[in-house]
């Protein structure tokens, strides 16, 4: 006799799974979701967008255009069974892998009122510039808290209090103040490093340079030129040591905020040549002779004026290049109102040479990006206690200065690591980067040109920099006290160099090697810039020179 037994459910229900459903991070393909996230993570951390019709930057790095999710999951064939089920042992349903975001974000900007905006959009460029400059002049003299050494300027409203103990002590300081830990508030000035934490950085004008980057937040406005041809215009140099022009030109061109299509509405109007393309283009090697690229740079300038009504109206004083290159300021020579109107950002801030003009022109950091990718590689150092060398220096032999360091300092002293080109026998046991950060001290001797990149590499590897280079305008010294955070030797006492390093107290140089850490934040390139960075603060140079033309008449 036969039984039937009648099963509750079709078959294939007993013998299938029921289906698996699967996270945004989760898929038959492993190593399509991580590379899904990871084009998402990049995507928001480096998404460029134009301001206005400006030609496109064709920069060493490209942005891939991402592909939705669903879209990608439909086009991947599925995989068997077998991988899938490794795939979900390494990352099971639920409990998703979340990939950090690839940076902090940009601390969040003062919220301005509707009504002060809505006046501020009222005027005209020319009286806007009249209202920042008169804000400027008439910023009340209040103190800042204990944030002032994270970011080197903050909004006026946070200081809105009376005189504290440390400004009252820091008027009678030569002008500068002091940025301490408010709990120590009250207390004795006798600083001893673990009681009372106070860092002497910035010009006794604080006050003042802070309201004047609020007021560039919430007024400058800058109308980039279309005109030019690659690769001289719109295409950046991102790479080695000129790669501070290039950078700049790649986050002014992608930047939504300051950038205005409509030239009525500019407060600035941006050249947007790169000083290092057009040597490679016009440069002759060997010939000796840069006018060439003077008289091209003329031409231009030429053109833009006949073309637009923008640089006849102030014989082009509103305008402003940013060349690196040691050939920047020769490259502006043909044009008598470029060379003698313009504001110049330039690394080759020489004032002896007639051309650089101290505070109209700004003084331009040198950086070197060797990984356009990552530039803020290899940043850091060691501590105090894991830095033997008490100065380093290598490099080639090249301009006045550094012949004479050579013959004074290499290979005559064990504490002073003085070289030309860093010795293979040397590098195999320490590399450059290393001996920067086993040093105390980093001399930044001039070469053909007053400028090094040397000065901003050693704030890269938190070393106290020893700049060596008469006649050279620091960067940012309408804001920082450079004196804070590193040495400057005349040329001319080269030979007493390591008594002067020896001469400097222990106690004062830890003050300056963690001043050296404070003030690295604002020489960092970011491939999505953040307040007070490098970008902001060569923008704010820029505007604070605008506002210096400004005449404001007395009433």
């Amino acid at each position: 006799m036969f039984q039937m037994f009648i099963l509750p459910y079709p078959l294939h229900m007993l013998f299938l799974s029921p289906p698996v459903k699967f996270s945004s991070y989760e898929s038959l393909n492993g190593t399509i979701p991580l590379r899904e996230a990871l084009t998402e993570a990049r995507a928001e951390q480096f998404q460029l967008v134009q301001a206005g019709p400006i030609v496109s930057v064709n920069s060493s790095i490209k942005l891939i255009e991402s592909v939705p999710v669903e879209q990608m999951r439909t086009a991947t064939p599925l995989r068997r069974n077998s991988t899938y089920r490794r795939r979900k042992k390494i990352k099971p349903e639920g409990n998703p892998k979340v990939l950090p975001p690839p940076s902090p974000p940009p601390p969040p900007r003062k919220t301005i009122p509707s009504h002060l905006q809505r006046y501020i959009w009222s005027l005209s460029p020319n009286e806007a510039l009249a209202y920042a400059k008169k804000e400027i002049e008439h910023a009340p003299m209040v103190v800042d808290d204990h944030d002032l050494f994270t970011p080197l300027f903050q909004n006026v409203s946070v200081f809105k209090r009376n005189l504290s103990w440390v400004e009252m002590q820091a008027q009678q300081d030569k002008g500068l103040y002091y940025n301490c830990d408010k709990k120590f508030a009250g207390t004795s000035l006798q600083a001893n490093g673990s009681r009372l934490q106070c860092e002497q950085i910035f010009q006794a004008v604080p006050i003042e340079i802070q309201r004047s980057y609020e007021l560039m937040e919430m007024i400058l406005k800058v109308f980039i030129y279309r005109d030019g041809a690659r690769p001289i215009f719109h295409q950046p140099h991102l790479r080695g040591i000129y790669a501070s022009e290039g950078w700049f030109m790649r986050l002014m061109e992608a930047n939504r905020q300051f950038v205005t299509r409509d030239p009525e509405k500019a407060h600035l109007f941006y050249l947007p040549y790169s000083a290092r393309q057009l040597e490679t283009a016009l440069y002759v090697p060997d010939s000796h002779d840069m006018k060439p690229l003077s008289i091209f740079l003329r031409d231009y300038v030429n053109m833009i004026a006949a073309k637009y009504p923008f640089w006849n109206r102030t014989h082009g004083s509103d305008h402003f290049l940013v060349a690196c290159h040691d050939w920047g300021p020769y490259t502006v020579t043909e044009h008598k109102e470029l060379c003698k109107n313009t504001i110049k950002a330039l690394c080759n801030a020489d004032q002896s040479e007639g051309i650089f003009v101290g505070g109209k022109d700004v003084s331009l950091p040198e950086t070197t990006i060797r990984t356009p990718r990552k530039p803020l590689r290899n940043v850091g150092g060691n501590r105090v206690s894991q830095r033997p060398i008490l100065a380093f220096f290598a490099g080639n032999m090249h301009g006045r200065v550094r012949p004479t360091l050579l013959k004074y300092w290499s290979d005559k002293d064990e504490d002073m690591k003085v070289y030309g080109p860093l010795p293979i026998r040397v590098s195999r046991k320490m590399s450059y980067v290393q001996h920067m950060k086993s040093s105390k001290y980093c001399i930044c001797p001039m070469g053909h040109e007053v400028n090094s990149p040397r000065i901003v590499e050693a704030i890269y590897y938190e070393c106290v920099p020893v700049i060596i280079a008469d006649n050279f305008v620091l960067p940012f010294s309408e804001v920082l006290d450079w004196s804070a955070f590193s040495v400057v030797v005349a040329e001319k006492d080269i030979p007493k160099l390591k008594e002067i390093l020896l001469a400097i107290p222990m106690r004062r140089y830890l003050k300056m090697q963690i001043n050296v850490k404070m003030v690295q934040k604002h020489f960092l390139w970011n491939p999505r810039p953040i307040r007070y960075d490098l970008f902001h603060m060569i923008l704010h140079s820029i505007w604070f020179s605008r506002l210096n033309q400004i005449l404001i008449p007395s009433s």
